[in-house]
């Protein structure tokens, strides 16, 4: 048994290699030292005490997942190993084989998948000037290709679109530099041999898999790079689930022109998929959208967030289909009564083609297929186009199933209720599966087993009146089977025919030719019936197999139904209006609302807010305003409305037109990589460089408090500039919002035509402060950051020494030239214009000369002094200031 171990751990020697050994898969020598701790069971050995001892540690056969998936979180690899012959049938060594390898791209056990989640194994093949990417979730058989340009930026985009939870690279390539963007925590790397992303193997794996001669008909024929980087994946995936992937059948292109861009620090900051807060879903967009009814509409709604599409026409399909079922309640509740019963088709028939589902997985199948008629039904009677499956523009190539009808597919559903038991056993070989009345054989069979008891117990009479014993018992043992046990003070009444079979201390037992006959009928009949059952199931669980096209089509209709009537609960329980959609860069919203804080803070009343950006008008907003004042909000505010009508969802305002976008770039709130040895404002400048290099007129940009995590001169010029770079990258498109406490940057109003200056309106009443959370025309000139720290707890003390320091600064506020404008080229000559340089920073009250200087600035009456009488009282006063002799 060793060397049959030995021999198949050297073939996965980079996995945990699970040993099945009767009801138990066992780990031996280092994998079970490694496995014991992270499964807190015990370490054990087999040949303690001899020169061959190996440690060794177990999990029952029957709770083998959830012990792989503790592993696989670990970032450990796991290779089962399965007895592939019953022991009865085995001549010698019962023959064992790896029947699948775990990895953590690999994993389709319910109990380790978020089922509102795609999870991706991804295999990326870079070349100099671009690169082949594949992404593959074989829990639904999702298979994606791309070809993102070299191997930084959008490959980068990749990443943070799919977040794969693992990683392939040919062999001989490092891994790090190809992650970036992959969220956190980082896949699991991993190299495949340099032969599987050959062109002629590579394309001749996936020609296979879809079973044409021409990728044409996917649209992804010219995408060699991405077409190599999928066979090379698909070779590994074969390999490893020892299967045909036969659920594998469709490959998507995925081109970056083709949907709305979000990188990595925007989908963080704008928490569409994830909340700032703790990083789980509670609090994000996606939280406040999703009221899907089954796994696979959330994860397709996720999607559609993440890569909201840039066809018009797509768009407008989405919010025609939203708004009739918004229209019409009747129909949407019935269609989300309807769909509440479907389990997660996808990832059943993903089980059942890998050939890991068992008897409850396809009665879930079954109990998903019965109301797909009344479905299909339904939406036929609707009249949007995407609803009713009719040709027309639908959701996107890459989610939406083929036009057509819903296919109900009630062959398959009267196959597998025919067959199958309501409430059958997980297990296979425990019977109990297959419905009475489907096959004759296995009813006979069922009876014999049935009553075998009544069997048992007429022989058991007639033997007692036979031989005379009345004390006579026919009994059963695991070893030795039906026999009939005698006492001792009767043997002498034994008759002649019966047969020793075993003697005890106070008994003899025995056996008949008749019972014998019983016996071997009864045990053939349960061993026969469970090896009928297990055929019939395994005939059940192919053809779902076979039937996996019409599957998939049908549950990425069902999928897309169930989002678009989420997409119309959430529009009637918040009030949400239909944006009208533009190819302008244009962004109109009249009393538009922050989706999140609405939702988050039910409560309050959420102060609405008007936005007019690009077209016509100003193509830069400058938003001033104190801190806790709602600037922040404001920016994501319109980001989000702008990304959710993009995404097909109606949007929380009172109207709402909106120019597609080709990305929404974001640069909110502050963050370090300290292991990376960077600091806030490194990543807020590398962030930034980002927008800048990357922006296009189609792009919207938010930008909040950039610059503030150095000097403010460095601050207030790096802003200044980044303004007026984003105003000339864009051209005569782009959309930018810019928050700042930089109060000088409202000046670029009175030069720029297309820079506006906004402010949030604050209520004043001596040192109270009330912030009104409205927007408005005009800029700030205080921050109020004193009134928060008074509301966030500092001591009184504190905050009057604050508030005296702040009126020195206000009344000396000069330039590094020492002049005030700010705003301007620096002079010829550089900076000694500035002469004697900048006014000492608190003002110097113990300065006799300021404060005579002050005392006389007061007095005069400028109104009253001709030009030269001005000019000579300032050279006099700068003369005393500086001590020059009058």
């Amino acid at each position: 048994m060793f060397e049959q171990y030995q021999r198949i751990k050297q073939e996965h020697a980079d996995a945990i290699l699970m040993f099945r050994m009767g009801d138990f898969y066992e780990m031996f020598f280092d994998d079970a030292l490694k496995a014991s701790p992270l499964l807190e069971i015990a370490l054990t050995a087999r040949g303690r005490g001899t020169g061959n001892e190996a440690p060794m540690c177990g999990v029952p056969h029957h709770a083998v997942d959830s012990y792989i998936a503790r592993l696989i979180a670990s970032g450990l690899k796991v290779a089962v190993c399965d007895q592939v012959e019953e022991s009865g049938q085995a001549r010698g060594l019962v023959r064992r084989e790896v029947v699948r390898v775990v990895s953590p791209g690999t994993v389709t056990d319910p109990g380790a998948l978020d089922a509102r989640e795609n999870l991706y194994i991804g295999c990326i093949l870079p070349s100099e000037e671009a690169a082949g990417a594949a992404f593959v979730d074989l829990s639904t058989g999702e298979l994606r290709v791309a070809e993102p340009a070299g191997r930084g930026h959008e490959l980068a985009l990749l990443m943070a679109a799919f977040r794969p939870r693992e990683i392939l690279v040919p062999e001989g390539t490092d891994p790090e530099p190809l992650l970036d963007g992959a969220g956190d925590p980082a896949p699991a790397a991993g190299t495949l041999p340099s032969w599987s992303f050959g062109r002629d193997a590579a394309w001749r794996a996936v020609l296979e898999q879809m079973g044409t001669i021409t990728l044409e008909g996917f649209g992804c024929q010219e995408m060699d790079l991405g077409v190599r980087a999928a066979g090379a994946l698909l070779h590994h995936l074969r390999a490893t689930q020892r299967s045909a992937l036969a659920h594998i059948r469709r490959i998507v292109p995925h081109r970056t022109a083709d949907h709305m861009v979000l990188d990595a620090p925007t989908l963080r900051s704008l928490e569409v998929v994830r909340s700032l807060a703790d990083g789980g879903r509670a609090g994000s967009l996606l939280s406040v959208l999703d009221r899907t009814l089954t796994s696979m509409g959330a994860r397709l709604l996720q999607r559609w967030l993440v890569s909201p599409p840039r066809d018009e026409h797509v768009v407008r399909a989405r919010h025609e289909a939203v708004g009739e079922l918004l229209g019409d309640e009747r129909a949407r509740e019935t269609l989300r009564g309807l769909l509440k019963p479907v389990r997660d088709v996808e990832r059943l028939l993903g089980r059942a083609t890998l050939g890991t589902a068992n008897a409850r997985d396809l009665v879930a199948l079954r109990d998903s297929l019965a109301p797909l008629p009344a479905v299909r039904d339904l939406a036929a009677r609707l009249g949007a186009p995407l609803l009713t499956g009719r040709p027309g523009p639908l959701a996107s190539a890459d989610t939406a199933a083929p036009p057509g009808s819903l296919d109900a597919m009630e062959d398959l559903h009267a196959a597998l209720a025919g067959a199958l038991e309501d409430e059958p056993p997980a297990g296979l070989k425990d019977g109990g599966i297959i419905r009475a009345g489907h096959d004759a054989a296995l009813d006979d069979l069922r009876t014999i087993a049935r009553d075998a008891a009544s069997h048992i117990a007429a022989i058991e009479t007639r033997e007692r009146q036979r031989s005379g014993i009345n004390s006579l018992k026919v009994r059963y043992n695991r070893v030795f089977g039906y026999s009939i046990e005698v006492s001792r003070a009767n043997l002498a009444l034994v008759p002649p025919d019966y047969e020793r079979r075993q003697t005890l201390v106070n008994a003899e037992r025995f056996v008949t030719r008749e019972l014998k006959e019983m016996e071997e009928k009864i045990l053939t009949a349960r061993e026969r019936s469970t090896e009928i059952e297990h055929g019939i199931f395994c005939r059940l669980r192919d053809a779902v197999a076979a039937h996996g096209s019409r599957l998939k089509a049908s549950a990425q209709r069902i999928a897309e139904l169930d989002v678009l009537a989420s997409l119309a609960e959430v529009a009637a329980a918040r009030g949400y209006v239909r944006p009208e959609i533009t190819s302008r860069p244009r962004t109109r919203i009249v009393a538009g609302r922050h989706p999140i804080v609405e939702a988050v803070r039910s409560q309050e009343r959420f102060v609405p807010n008007d936005t007019t950006l690009g077209g016509d008008g100003a193509r830069i907003l400058i938003v001033t305003g104190p801190n806790m004042g709602g600037k922040s909000t404001y920016l994501r505010q319109v980001a989000l409305i702008s990304l959710m009508a993009q995404a097909g969802s109606f949007v929380p305002a009172e109207a709402a037109e909106i120019g597609l976008a080709d990305r929404i770039f974001s640069r909110i709130g502050s963050s370090d990589n300290l292991a990376g040895g960077q600091s806030t404002f490194m990543v807020e400048m590398q962030e930034t460089a980002n927008i800048l290099h990357n922006a296009t007129p189609l792009s919207l940009v938010l930008l909040d408090e950039v610059g503030r995590g150095t000097s403010t001169f460095d601050g207030l010029s790096l802003a200044w500039a980044i303004v007026e770079s984003l105003r000339a990258s864009c051209g005569t498109g782009g959309r930018v919002l810019f928050a700042t406490h930089y109060h000088e940057l409202t000046d670029l109003s009175a030069t720029l035509a297309d820079v506006r200056n906004l402010t949030v309106a604050v209520e004043e009443s001596g040192h109270d402060v009330v912030f009104l959370r409205r927007i408005v025309e005009g800029s700030a000139d205080r921050s109020y950051g004193l009134h928060v720290a008074r509301l966030a707890g500092l001591p009184p003390g504190v905050i009057e020494r604050a508030r005296e320091v702040l009126a020195n600064l206000e009344t000396n506020e000069l330039g590094g030239d020492g002049l005030p404008k700010l705003a301007r080229h620096r002079p010829a000559g550089g900076r000694e214009a500035a002469g004697a340089g900048q006014m000492p920073l608190f003002g110097a009250p113990e300065d006799p000369a300021a404060s005579e200087v002050a005392e006389a600035i007061r007095r005069m009456d400028p109104d009253a002094l001709t030009p030269l009488e001005a000019l000579t009282a300032l050279h006099r006063l700068r003369r005393r200031l500086r001590g020059d002799p009058e």
